[in-house]
């Protein structure tokens, strides 16, 4: 354990060196940025419309108390919103997702020699392949838990539409009622986070592959199974702190 810890804090110090061609490496961040961005809209737009529906329908379910004001439900459904569903659900999707495309694409550069043929031309090849993809993720991440929130608050409103077991209006004032900034705070912490552990977790279980095709697979399905628990522990730990 100690000597996987030790590899992974190695690679990311050699990730971060000064790169020999600031262009070069920019360039790399910038089509990374588009890939995991662009490319993780749709299944994150699908996913947080739907969690936001499910969410506000049941917190309507188990408040139906004449008791109880109906828009209590909107405040409920913002702060699990915000604080858990969009930015952990979506780690968790994007782990799957973005983890698994990163370690499989620099596994196979691993196996095929391509890295080796990086460092023989006396190129950083952690700095160069790793890097721009921690950066991307550093910056992604939270602008799609961003559009996560916005998406899952308005499926929740369109939930009240469909059901009518709350009143759109009452969901309104409900999602204006009582706001705490601080869980604002704590959305930004956990999606940055975790785009640092999905990037770096899964590029140290690609950089380190060797075998063939079958390693292959099988250190993406490790990237992806260590993102996810230690995006989970990170969740723990961050909402302990911070709340």
């Amino acid at each position: 354990m100690f000597h996987s810890l030790g590899r992974y804090l190695l690679l990311l110090r050699l990730s971060f060196k000064r790169p020999e061609k600031f262009s070069v490496y920019w360039n790399e961040v910038m089509r990374e940025m588009v890939s995991q961005g662009i490319g993780s809209l749709g299944i994150i737009g699908i996913i947080s419309v739907f969690i936001g529906a499910v969410a506000t329908v049941q917190v309507a379910f188990q408040l139906s108390s004449p008791l109880v004001p109906q828009s209590i439900a909107g405040s409920i459904a913002r702060d699990s919103t915000i604080l858990e569903f969009s930015p952990t659900i979506s780690a968790l999707v994007l782990a799957g997702r973005i983890g698994s495309s990163i370690a499989s694409q620099i596994g196979t550069m691993r196996v095929t020699e391509q890295i080796d043929a990086l460092e023989i031309m006396g190129v950083n090849a952690p700095g160069f392949l790793i890097s721009p993809k921690i950066l991307s993720g550093l910056s992604m991440v939270p602008l799609l838990t961003i559009v996560s929130v916005a998406l899952g608050l308005s499926g929740g409103y369109l939930a009240c539409i469909v059901s009518r077991d709350i009143a759109p209006t009452d969901y309104i004032v409900g999602l204006r009622d009582s706001f705490k900034p601080i869980i604002v705070g704590v959305c930004c912490v956990k999606s940055i986070s975790f785009g640092f552990i999905i990037t770096s977790v899964c590029s140290y279980f690609g950089f380190y592959t060797s075998g063939g095709a079958l390693e292959v697979g099988q250190s993406a399905t490790k990237g992806v199974v260590f993102s996810c628990i230690w995006i989970l522990f990170a969740d723990l730990l961050i909402t302990s702190v911070m709340l």
